[in-house]
């Protein structure tokens, strides 16, 4: 049985959206630590396989991450991290502040020996071809030989946890050809189109990011989290339209009601809910980021998500393709500086 370390501090929706997650996933035999207020998460720890560890201690959006982790180690997401690099957890599931969950993971869970920069990597729901999307905001400036190493992780993640064989893989640029993009992101290509182990189908753009083109896409921390985040808003302005547009007159009402069961399909699918978060690739152990508004189905569905990386081995899987392709620290230059929270 897989046991999570779940931070239930700093969820938007809330303590009772933790709790009904950790009450779902603990009735499918996924074992939990959760640590937050023990009068929000009242009768948690009568069920089988979930204790609740006490704490008061919540990082919020407004401190500025790595300092709050470094000062207060009995913050909920600092002690869950903990919890996993002392082994008494195999994953972290965080629904609060990003930055927070990544510099405590970063700090107490370690880097895989031979990755530069961890990815946070989230599966977009595109309908019919979900593309692993890297990175999404872990990186806000990348060199090439970071975006290569993204590609590695993702592409072992992409195969391991998300059963994907041989998973297309592609580098985001503004336009097909060799000679497009910054500097960094044609000499990314060129380091990319003699990687050993990768099915690499070159150069990218934004239209394909929901064309199902490639299973992994990878870019900087910068671009990925606005493209992210436009693409999150568009699905749901689109969705608001088509609905408005369904009561926007009898005739239309009556067709609404006709489409009505493929729409639901179709909203479920664009649901950040439907994935939970994203995973922060390259460390030592398994660490989800939750999406920021979920709620208790998409935290469950982000502890589901942790549960499968641990079991599927993607951690060591991870590690072994990164070996085999020679995209480890030996292969960066030598002027490389260490790598920051």
């Amino acid at each position: 049985m897989t046991t999570v370390a779940l931070d239930a501090l700093g969820a938007e929706r809330g303590p009772e959206a933790v709790a009904e997650a950790a009450r779902a996933v603990a009735k499918e035999g996924i074992g939990l630590r959760v640590f937050g207020r023990e009068a929000e998460l009242a009768g948690l720890d009568t069920i089988e396989g979930v204790e609740v560890i006490a704490t008061e201690d919540a990082i919020t959006n407004d401190d500025e991450p790595v300092a709050a982790v470094r000062s207060r180690p009995g913050a909920s997401v600092v002690m869950a991290a903990a919890d996993v690099a002392e082994a008494r957890s195999e994953a972290l599931v965080s629904p609060g502040p990003t930055g927070a969950t990544m510099t405590a993971a970063l700090f107490a869970i370690k880097r895989l020996h031979g990755v530069h920069r961890p990815a946070l990597a989230a599966q977009v729901p595109m309908p019919g071809s979900p593309v692993l999307f890297l990175d999404c905001g872990a990186n806000v400036e990348v060199r090439p030989q970071h975006l290569v190493q993204f590609a590695y992780l993702g592409a072992a993640f992409s195969e391991a946890v998300l059963g994907v064989e041989s998973p297309r893989v592609g580098l985001l640029s503004v336009g097909e050809e060799q000679s497009k993009g910054t500097p960094d992101v044609v000499e990314a290509l060129a380091g990319l189109t003699d990687a050993a182990g990768l099915n690499f189908i070159g150069n990218v753009e934004g239209t394909d990011l929901a064309s199902g083109v490639a299973d992994v896409i990878v870019t900087d921390g910068f671009t990925g989290n606005v493209a992210l985040k436009l693409m999150e808003g568009t699905a749901k302005a689109v969705a608001g339209a088509v609905r408005d547009a369904a009561r926007s007159n009898p005739l239309a009402a009556a067709g609404g009601l006709m489409l009505r069961p493929a729409l639901g399909r179709l909203r479920g699918q664009l649901d950040p809910d439907t994935t939970g978060g994203a995973i922060l690739l390259g460390l030592r152990s398994v660490a989800i980021v939750g999406h920021g508004s979920a709620g208790a189905a998409g935290i469950a569905n982000a502890i589901r998500l942790a549960d499968s990386a641990v079991r599927e081995s993607a951690v060591e899987r991870t590690a072994a393709a990164l070996e085999a392709g020679g995209a480890t620290r030996k292969a960066l230059r030598p002027s490389e500086p260490s790598a920051r929270a």
